[in-house]
């Protein structure tokens, strides 16, 4: 049986309660769940990105099935490289 792994893509700047209920939804959907924390250099963040990470590793300490990463450029290209079968929007 293959795993699906997902992908939850955003800036989480700020990190909200309405993105921490998205991924307890999508960890119980997909056996993997990716929160892809994009850097987006052209944007003048609130937190640093590996703050935002540190964030959402210790909100998501609790599911077994998450991991936190970070990603420029193209959606596409990240998805591939975490060998993604679906996004969670």
């Amino acid at each position: 049986m293959n795993t699906v792994r997902a992908i939850y893509p955003g800036t989480f700047d700020p990190l909200t309660n309405g993105h921490l209920d998205l991924i307890a939804r999508g960890s119980k959907i997909f056996d993997h769940l990716i929160v892809g924390i994009l850097n987006n250099s052209e944007k003048q963040p609130l937190f640093p990105v590996q703050e935002r990470v540190e964030m959402i590793t210790d909100a998501t300490r609790e599911f077994g099935n998450i991991s936190v990463s970070t990603f420029d450029g193209l959606l596409f290209e990240f998805a591939r490289q975490q060998h993604a079968q679906a996004l969670l929007r």
